[in-house]
């Protein structure tokens, strides 16, 4: 008793708002019990949720303790409980959303371990409301999350951000952009949806920022599978009241619903290499990142211009050049450089990028960390991806594919139950079309795909994978990936992806750009993996050199 009422503590208040899901606020203290006293008399009369808590018979209070505990650990342990409690399915708000990330300190290196035991004892109390550990790891939320520690690269970006926003609220200037690039895997959704979050804070009046009080912020991505996963984080944290709110939203809604001439404040967009560089269904305009500018005053881009996979996002490379240099020359250019998702050697990384970037197969370098391996047929892989998908400790792990079968969306093929992945005998459905059963339904909606159970009975693509990661990924490179003459190259007319394949109109002629967008296909694919990426080539000279790069015969 003497770790709950005489050194800081950490509590959580928890209530149930229907059979299946509850409401939640965490906090951190150096006194608990003069902290709870003050929620019952004075903050149940300045906010609802606090009424909420106090009238209702099912909340709880978990009070929790430990000898190391100081400030600074139960701040961060205070984070870590908020970034794992918005990932949990049953929680639907969670409040005290404040970030309290601490630097190095004297028992730092204990928070992992610490937090563990607690969310252990935590999960056996409830194990509804504090799911398994690695469940929660898994989650798009959880990895997608505000409450992640950022790394010192990230935070360095993140302060810079914030800085040249306040410089121009002050000067009152607009259409300021500010452009955040950097590889797959280099940190750049957990900067952009950190920024946001604490952009948000200070704009509610979190924290004390003259400059920055009552901003208008909106956060845009062109993907369907990360908005969906942007909008639970946005709700469970009360930045949104209902999911069809334009804060969090497609690049084309936005532009649609705000005018020039009533500019916004800031607009974040990840993964900004996704933006419309031409007229397209309900978009008519040309740019979609030139009007997001014109309708803001700060415009903060996360770009990877390798991760571009179709032909309306296209940019010529003299216009990423130019728009580089005028961010720099403006001090609004940041490069975000470490590789923060592959857990592999140096030696390892090189041998991924050397492959994608140079199109050159080298010898496959042992790596004790992570599990590089080359296949001899496609059923032995998907079952080594199987085995680790049952597999709780490994994770979340799929099968992909480049884009080399025939898929139409809401569409069923002549003849076949669904689009098919088909190599040899083995044939495996395309994403999103194994139904979930009725009891998963409900639950499932709101998924990326990858973290849906049927999955695992798909083969995914770019499409669904994007921007997630995945614990173990599976790659059947197609036939639009071929060896000849000492390198890869790409075939167009092997490839069933219109959207790369398809000429572009670029000043007044069409181009062909398939083979940069066909090349980006492979870079999105290839670097998924956090701990493994399992290969098969379908071409038959691809297949050959990548068997002899791994036994060390190049």
């Amino acid at each position: 008793m003497k770790y709950i009422l005489n050194y800081p503590t950490v509590y959580l208040i928890n209530d149930k708002i229907n059979k299946e899901n509850f409401s939640v606020y965490v906090g951190e203290t150096t006194d608990v019990r003069r902290r709870t006293i003050e929620h019952i008399h004075r903050d149940v009369q300045q906010n609802n949720s606090w009424e909420k808590f106090a009238s209702s018979e099912t909340s709880k209070m978990l009070v929790i303790g430990h000898d190391h505990f100081n400030k600074s650990l139960t701040l961060d342990i205070e984070n870590k409980l908020m970034q794992y409690m918005s990932s949990v399915n049953a929680v639907n708000y969670i409040f005290n959303r404040r970030l309290n990330q601490q630097n190095e300190y004297y028992t730092s290196d204990e928070v992992d371990d610490i937090f563990s035991k607690i969310w252990q004892k935590l999960h056996l109390k409830n194990k509804k409301l504090f799911p398994a550990e690695n469940i929660i790891r898994d989650s798009a939320i959880f990895k997608a999350s505000p409450f992640n520690k950022l790394k010192e690269e990230q935070l360095d970006a993140k302060n810079k951000i914030i800085m040249k926003v306040e410089e121009a609220m002050n000067r009152q200037e607009t259409g300021q952009l500010i452009l955040v690039e950097g590889e797959a895997g280099t940190g750049k959704t957990v900067l952009m949806s950190n920024l946001f979050y604490e952009l948000e804070q200070i704009s509610n009046g979190e924290e004390e920022n003259i400059l920055l009080n009552q901003i208008s912020c909106h956060l845009l991505v062109n993907h369907e599978e990360q908005l969906k996963v942007y909008k639970q984080i946005a709700k469970k944290l009360g930045l949104i009241e209902k999911e069809d709110s334009d804060i969090v939203s497609k690049p084309t809604r936005f532009i649609n619903n705000h005018e020039p001439k009533e500019k916004v404040d800031v607009v974040v967009v990840d993964e900004a290499h996704l933006l419309w560089t031409q007229g397209k269904q309900s978009y008519q305009g040309k740019n979609q990142l030139e009007d997001i500018l014109e309708r803001a005053r700060v415009v903060v881009a996360i770009f990877d211009k390798n991760q571009i996979l179709s032909r309306e996002q296209f940019w010529e490379e003299k216009q990423l050049l130019e728009m580089a240099h005028q961010a720099n020359l403006e001090g609004n250019y940041i490069e975000l450089q470490n590789q923060l998702r592959i857990n592999a050697n140096q030696h390892t990384i090189n041998w991924i990028r050397e492959l994608i970037d140079k199109q050159k197969v080298k010898n496959i370098p042992n790596d004790d960390n992570y599990d590089l391996k080359v296949f001899n047929t496609v059923e032995e892989m998907y079952e080594a991806i199987k085995d680790k998908a049952k597999n709780e400790d490994y994770g979340i792990s799929r099968i992909l594919a480049t884009f080399d079968w025939e898929y139409k969306d809401k569409t069923k093929p002549e003849n076949e139950d669904y689009w098919r992945v088909k190599v040899e005998d083995w044939s495996l459905p395309w994403n999103l079309q194994v139904k979930t059963d009725k009891r998963r339904g409900i639950r499932h909606k709101n998924l990326s795909w990858a973290e849906q159970a049927q999955t695992i009975n798909e083969v995914g693509s770019t499409f669904t994978i994007q921007g997630f990661d995945l614990n173990y990924a599976a790659v059947i490179i197609g036939p639009s990936v071929k060896y000849r003459d000492g390198h890869l190259m790409f075939d167009k007319s092997a490839s069933k992806n219109k959207k790369a394949t398809q000429r572009r109109k670029l000043n007044n002629e069409m181009q062909d750009v398939s083979k940069s967008l066909l090349n980006n296909e492979l870079n999105v694919l290839l670097t998924r993996g956090v701990n493994g990426l399992y290969i098969y080539a379908v071409d038959p000279e691809l297949q050959k050199v990548l068997l002899k790069a791994q036994k060390g015969e190049i």
